[in-house]
């Protein structure tokens, strides 16, 4: 990696890193008893800070597309959550600029398909950024039909804006939707268009009676085999909130880990260093750490081989390591360490769930055994 290239990522992951913190402090202070000036200037740094958060998302994955390809983890996906996700990512920005959001599933609703339902979540966020921003008040319609295809299922989405069009000559111009709507609504665009480009997607663009235009695309996916019943034991299992440690030498990394937490109904404690991580393991009250790796006295690596010299349950406790370095030789040694897996800083709600889901079933297992 150049000298460019390493400061680029460097900064550009501790300015997310930031914007993470400054969204779990006014999530928070949101939360309090405020006179409407203050409610308002609360909700003034919020937008603010999403907005920024987004850009740097999209850049990120953008330039990263474009240096090393799309890198698709096809995964078991209900296809109609697919759009309640769109729902509630869209709604309340469309709300808040005075736009009707309608969103809809034509399909089997128990279909479930082996799918990158993040990047394909990108492309519909994409087209409905660009009619959002065309539109301004008026109506956006998202659509998904699930049709039974050879080798799957057939997806064709359509994003319908009732706004001036802004493609040329039925394609896109991302120059031009910078220019007009400004850089977040470009940068989404172009991100759209890349993932659907990477799931060998089709796309085209026909113009509305009257006015506006609708994005039509379109991509074959197989079918995900059926997942088994959930036992009883399980389903029991999965009601009781889990309790987690969170272990970070950051105040505001902490704040944004407990925010993450509180987001998928876990209860947590903190740490700020190895050494209190290793006392608070040895309590036993804990499902699963969140180690970060850089602490001072003891680092997250050698609290994890702390812990794992821990008798009996206590020693088997699941963690994830939480580090801004997630090279491959980085993970392979914070694995050999002893961790369940890891989470890059920012971390994505989504890449956190999944790796809490992952080490807890396997920490589960390990149990069992």
């Amino acid at each position: 990696m150049s000298l460019p290239d390493f400061f680029f990522e460097r900064v550009t992951t501790e300015i997310h890193q930031q914007m993470d913190g400054v969204l779990a402090l006014a999530e928070r202070l949101s939360r309090e008893r405020l006179n409407p000036d203050a409610q308002a200037c609360v909700a003034g740094v919020l937008e603010a800070a999403t907005s920024v958060r987004r850009m740097l998302s999209n850049s990120s994955d953008l330039r990263n597309a474009a240096r090393a390809g799309v890198q698709l983890e096809p995964a078991p996906c209900r296809v109609r959550e697919i759009m309640d996700e769109v729902l509630e990512r869209w709604r309340h920005r469309a709300a808040d600029g005075g736009v009707t959001l309608l969103v809809a599933y034509d399909g089997d609703p128990d279909v479930t398909v082996m799918i990158d339902a993040a990047k394909f979540g990108q492309v519909f966020d994409g087209f409905v950024a660009q009619a959002m921003s065309a539109v301004r008040r008026g109506a956006v319609e998202a659509s998904l039909k699930a049709v039974p295809a050879e080798g799957g299922l057939r997806l064709e989405g359509r994003v319908r804006g009732g706004g001036e069009p802004v493609a040329a000559d039925g394609a896109l111009d991302i120059r031009s939707i910078e220019a007009r709507f400004g850089l977040e609504t470009a940068l989404s665009v172009a991100l759209g268009y890349r993932m659907l480009g990477a799931m060998e997607g089709e796309m085209r663009i026909d113009p509305n009676p009257g006015a506006g235009e609708t994005v039509a695309f379109e991509l074959t996916v197989p079918l995900a085999q059926a997942e088994p019943a959930a036992t009883a034991g399980e389903s029991a299992a999965s009601a009781q909130a889990v309790h987690i440690l969170i272990v970070d030498d950051n105040a505001t990394n902490r704040m944004v880990a407990e925010t993450l937490c509180e987001m998928f109904d876990c209860t947590s404690e903190s740490a700020e260093d190895g050494v209190e991580a290793v006392e608070a393991a040895k309590t036993g009250r804990f499902d699963l750490i969140l180690m970060d790796i850089k602490m001072p006295r003891m680092d997250g690596v050698a609290a994890t081989r702390a812990i794992r010299g821990l008798p009996g349950a206590m020693g088997r406790v699941p963690i994830i390591a939480l580090t801004a370095n997630a090279d491959p030789e980085d993970a392979a040694g914070y694995i050999a360490a002893g961790m369940n897996g890891v989470v890059e800083k920012p971390m994505k709600p989504e890449t956190l769930l999944r790796a809490l889901q992952e080490a807890l079933a396997e920490g589960g297992a390990a149990a069992a055994a």
